[in-house]
């Protein structure tokens, strides 16, 4: 259902308890307005990331939607809901506060539950940022097994962006392992597949990943 659908549900049951005294679907009321509550705090907890990411300035309540979505979707037994707003948990832990403790076990929750649900989207976000942590930890095997299901995933869905920003990613470790020639095709792929979908920040974010491992 979609939201003006699930809050026309909820008033109608609203009408039916006040005016027809049958008051039963007042809980089924309550929960089409958290499935509204959730995805609409999920929403705008992902706008201000990606405003922090634009100014880098934090802000608090990024933090608390997501664990409110997160709550709520638990409680509506929404698995999927859930593991997308548990993946932006561990985000804001990573990116924002540079916390990889707090955000791992996150990650791995979301993962998890994405892959419970089948959502293959959140898998490969989960996927992805796991990757960071192993890279930052100096797990460079690990990292790119995880970037490459990621990307496998990516591939599968049709995301282009998202595959060409993974890519970078692998470029950087291939540089970091001696595959001087890897890290320049994964970067002409990217290239590639980030103008064939007009991915212009994907696009800034390879020419300063193309400065920094061929700075000649």
């Amino acid at each position: 259902m979609t939201a003006d659908e699930r809050i026309a549900a909820a008033c109608h049951l609203y009408e039916q308890a006040v005016f027809g005294g049958e008051s039963s679907g007042l809980t089924e009321a309550d929960r089409h307005l958290d499935a509204v509550e959730a995805d609409l705090t999920l929403a705008r907890g992902k706008v201000i990331h990606a405003r922090f990411l634009e100014q880098r300035t934090a802000d608090l309540r990024e933090l608390e939607l997501f664990e409110r979505a997160s709550e709520l979707y638990g409680q509506l037994g929404d698995v999927r809901g859930e593991g997308e707003a548990v993946f932006w948990i561990g985000a804001f832990h990573q990116v924002v506060r540079d916390d990889e403790e707090a955000a791992r076990p996150a990650f791995e929750r979301a993962l998890a539950l994405a892959a419970e649900a089948g959502d293959r989207l959140t898998s490969s976000y989960a996927l992805r940022h796991l990757g960071f942590a192993d890279h930052q930890a100096g797990r460079l095997d690990a990292a790119r097994e995880r970037l490459e299901e990621s990307t496998r995933l990516r591939r599968e869905l049709g995301f282009l962006p998202g595959v060409a920003a993974n890519l970078i990613g692998l470029a950087h470790l291939a540089h970091q392992q001696d595959r001087m020639a890897d890290a320049a095709a994964l970067l002409d792929e990217a290239t590639a597949l980030a103008e064939r979908s007009a991915a212009h920040g994907v696009l800034r974010w390879i020419a300063a990943a193309r400065a920094e491992l061929d700075p000649a």
